[in-house]
């Protein structure tokens, strides 16, 4: 599986120990991998290559985008503290940042937000479950390659940027016109015919960037004030 991937570089970082069921007030003492883990095996998903806990892995300024998912679990009722979750798992490897030439398998373990409770998950953070690596310790780098077909991970503010470069000469020559339709729909097919990698970003991002356009490159934009007399 290693051919065809793309490698990205993140950081390792402290999870809650709710996973692992090494948190202290923790309501879930076996772990919650090791209580979901018959549940998935009953779905055809196997899960004993993996330690019982997951590795968070964030990257930073950054936000997935998963699909077509490799195993998926609906309304997966594993406990009666909650209602039911919903799972999707992506198949990748796993390797030290300071030890390239050696991967493992790993699995991305995505429980879906809109079902999970109180999920508060850093948008570029991503759980992984992998086999037993030894001591691990946050701040340690690690690369995770992924499928870019499938997985891909956005960097907004440099999305945003080459939108912005992207549109430029087109605000100068059409000025107001330009902005005449701010249908978003309309906008994302626009887009997606001239520059479809813009399509990533999200409703708002796109609309802070048009105005961001607007201020730079028209003519009507408003005038800074006037210089203070020495």
């Amino acid at each position: 599986m290693a051919e065809g991937l793309r490698w990205w570089e993140g950081e390792l970082v402290a999870g809650h120990g709710v996973a692992s069921g090494r948190a202290a007030d923790s309501p879930y003492p076996a772990g919650t991998i090791a209580l979901q883990t018959p549940h998935f095996t009953a779905a055809g998903i196997d899960l004993s290559p993996f330690e019982p806990a997951t590795l968070n892995l964030v990257f930073r300024g950054g936000r997935w985008r998963l699909r077509e998912p490799d195993h998926h679990v609906e309304q997966l009722r594993w406990t009666d503290r909650h209602p039911p979750e919903t799972f999707s798992f992506w198949r990748c490897r796993l390797r030290r940042a300071a030890a390239p030439a050696v991967s493992v398998p790993a699995l991305i373990y995505y429980p879906h937000p809109e079902t999970k409770r109180a999920h508060l998950q850093p948008e570029g953070l991503l759980e992984l479950l992998a086999p037993p690596l030894g001591p691990v310790l946050p701040g340690e780098r690690f690369a995770l390659g992924v499928d870019p077909r499938r997985c891909l991970l956005l960097q907004p503010a440099r999305l945003r940027a080459r939108l912005l470069e992207f549109l430029k000469f087109r605000v100068l020559a059409a000025q107001e016109g330009f902005f005449q339709n701010n249908d978003p729909a309309a906008l994302r097919v626009w887009l997606g015919q001239h520059w479809p990698e813009a399509c990533h970003l999200n409703d708002g991002e796109l609309a802070a960037t048009l105005e961001q356009a607007r201020q730079l490159y028209t003519e009507t934009a408003p005038m800074g004030p006037p210089p203070r007399d020495p």
